[in-house]
């Protein structure tokens, strides 16, 4: 009942003055809507491959992308963005209760940055984001830039950028609703209103994802519930011609179960997780971000202004109270200046101001709960040309730390279509990732030590791909081959004669290096498939790296109605084989172990019960597959729900 009535309270509080904001919307004719998340052929405009606040299409980018649309997004009823995100190229998803892991072409996930809305959403604690705190709000959609980007983006996108944005009240008007039910106790919702007017658009959602969960521990019994509530907003105002403000926001709480593993060197199951009653974590966070864009000459020179913060919390609590807990918090200040030169030349420079705090709120008084905290400085010029055959891009980025030793790292990309229907493209660069607050200063005193002397993670990576487009373009066939190398690897050591975990920079190179393919075609008869492959060769100093499988597979197949009224998709997702850690010997040294390769599928389909509503159900692991994603912790079996979605 209580999730009931969340629900409810949700829907009433976005549905207030619904019908009057929906007609205001109404009147917004398509040649209005906002350029950046529209495209008539395949929605592919990418928003995070430049500074500068301009339309790139896929077909101009001089690196690999994808782009997940908000049409594929309802097509495989997406709920979690982490789920979709292995249907990319190049991506490894490992998840267990309480953190959700992404890893780009090998990299670590905290080498991943991710930007919702535009802002920075890694938690300075680990230097990562849960991704699995991200939930898929009606008309959303997601890019992913694969490769080093730290010389527009600096410090964490040594792997790449993700970037989720949530739809503008002009690019989806109205107000829509979906409530879906189904096995362990899973209540979904989430209900949106927006609304644009000639010179303005507003947007407001909210998301419940509640579920009682099934065990994640070998042979256990005990049910890892999850709840999850997301509150955001985002809104645009045009002042006067050439002058606009912006401004977004996301609360999102989090609160669920986990188990610890079995701490007992006597017992048989040591080092296994095991089920742990009345252990559970809450998690809180709160962005924001607001912003103003001057133009002038005619709109060829932009000028950029924003500022954002992240402030985010994590408890921790077992049978006796609360057992940990975290502050983390980053203000950052950009500006940006763009200009369109002449005939597709364009000149950008940033500059950005960031300040990242840490606190260890430990309850037991043994760790430190000094406020910890770092500050950087960078500078960023990009240059870009489009041409009608040959695209080029170059930047550089300048980091002032105050903390660690200035950075340069740097991008050149190029592309030339060789035919009307066949591209080439390669592109090299660096990438920086500075050590994190829970590697600089620890956390656990006694179990696991800080160190304040680790240098900054560095990487330099190339690639090489081929673009080809058959039957009009309703064909798309990619191949990308890829290689990087990583300095400096911060990785945990356990040395005698205590065997207590710290970190450190390796002495020896992390290599990767790999093959992406991917498929996206257009059938006839409302029939599409979109398909992806990797092959990935992760190793450091000739031993593979962990949770990188070396296999990773994704088909999606869709069939949609003539008149968009019915649909149906299956999802077929493959992991190879991948090399794990386990705690299991009582020296505490890690041993490793092999995961075994899965197979995952998903059938989801929806019908339109009359004009604006539709009835939906979908089936997760439809085979019943039993599998682990990190050692010794079992992932879920099948589910099913129904549910029933309305847009007005």
């Amino acid at each position: 009942m209580k999730k009931l009535l969340l629900c409810g309270a949700a829907f009433a509080a976005l549905g207030w003055n619904a019908p009057a904001l929906a007609q205001q919307g109404s009147e917004v004719e398509r040649e209005n809507v906002d350029l950046v998340f529209y495209h008539e052929k395949r929605q592919d405009i990418l928003v995070a491959a430049s500074r500068a606040d301009e339309i790139l299409s896929l077909d101009d980018y001089t690196g690999s992308a994808s782009v997940i649309t908000l049409e594929q997004l309802d097509q495989r009823q997406v709920r979690n963005i982490a789920e979709v995100l292995r249907d990319v190229p190049g991506v490894a998803v490992s998840e267990v209760a309480g953190q959700t892991q992404i890893r780009l072409r090998g990299s670590e996930a905290n080498h991943v940055l991710v930007l919702v809305d535009g802002i920075e959403v890694s938690d300075p604690f680990a230097g990562e984001f849960d991704i699995g705190t991200l939930q898929a709000e009606i008309g959303s959609r997601v890019e992913v830039l694969r490769g080093p980007q730290s010389a527009l983006y600096g410090s964490d996108a040594i792997g790449g950028v993700v970037t989720y944005e949530s739809a503008s009240g002009r690019d989806l008007d109205g107000f829509s609703a979906r409530v879906e039910g189904g096995t362990q106790d899973t209540i979904n919702a989430s209900a949106r209103l927006g609304a644009a007017g000639d010179a303005w658009d507003v947007a407001l959602s909210g998301t419940i994802v509640s579920t009682d969960g099934q065990p994640n521990a070998r042979g256990g019994t005990r049910d890892i519930g999850r709840d999850s509530y997301t509150l955001s907003g985002k809104g645009a105002f045009e002042a006067t011609d050439g002058l606009k403000f912006r401004a977004a926001a996301r609360y999102v709480q989090t609160e669920g179960e986990f188990n610890n593993s079995e701490s007992d060197t006597t017992s048989a199951n040591f080092g296994l997780i095991v089920d742990s009653p009345d252990v559970r974590f809450e998690n809180e966070a709160v962005y924001a971000l607001i912003g103003a864009q001057f133009e002038v000459l005619e709109g060829r020179w932009t000028h950029d202004l924003s500022a954002q913060i992240a402030d985010i919390n994590r408890d921790t609590f077992g049978p006796s109270g609360r057992t940990s807990g975290s502050e983390g918090d980053r203000l950052k200040l950009s500006y940006v200046s763009a200009f369109d030169i002449a005939d597709g030349h364009s000149l950008t420079f940033a500059a950005d101001w960031e300040r990242e705090r840490f606190r260890n709120d430990d309850p037991s008084g043994f760790a430190s709960t000094d406020r910890q905290q770092i500050e950087n400085i960078g500078l960023v010029g990009e240059y870009r040309y489009s041409g009608d055959r040959f695209d080029f891009s170059a930047a550089l980025r300048h980091d002032i730390n105050d903390r660690f030793a200035d950075e340069t790292t740097f991008r050149v990309g190029a592309g030339y279509r060789i035919t009307d229907s066949t591209r080439l493209r390669g592109s090299i660069g660096s990438g920086i990732k500075n050590p994190g607050f829970f590697e600089l200063f620890g956390f656990f005193d006694g179990q696991f030590i800080g160190n304040e002397d680790l240098q900054p993670e560095k990487s330099t990576g190339w690639e090489v791909g081929l673009d080809q487009e058959f039957a009009g373009g309703d064909v798309r066939l990619s191949a990308t081959y890829f290689d990087s190398e990583l300095e400096d690897e911060i990785f945990t050591t356990f040395p005698p004669p205590t065997f207590i975990a710290t970190p450190a920079n390796r002495e020896t190179d992390s290599e990767q290096h790999g093959v992406e393919l991917s498929a996206n075609a257009r059938l006839g008869a409302g029939f599409s498939v979109d398909a992806a492959y990797t092959f990935l060769d992760a190793e450091e100093d000739g031993v593979t790296e962990v949770r990188r499988p070396e296999d990773v597979f994704s088909a999606a197949f869709n069939w949609t109605h003539p008149r968009d009224i019915a649909s149906a998709t299956l999802v077929v997702r493959h992991n190879g084989a991948a090399e794990d850690l386990a705690f299991t010997d009582p020296s505490f040294i890690p041993v490793r172990v092999t995961l075994d390769d899965y197979t995952l599928v998903n059938l989801a389909g929806e019908v339109e019960l009359f004009d604006g509503v539709s009835a939906f159900g979908r089936i997760d692991n439809l085979l019943g597959n039993s599998y682990e994603q990190v050692f010794s912790f079992v992932s879920p079996g099948r589910s099913a729900v129904i549910g029933i979605e309305a847009r007005f």
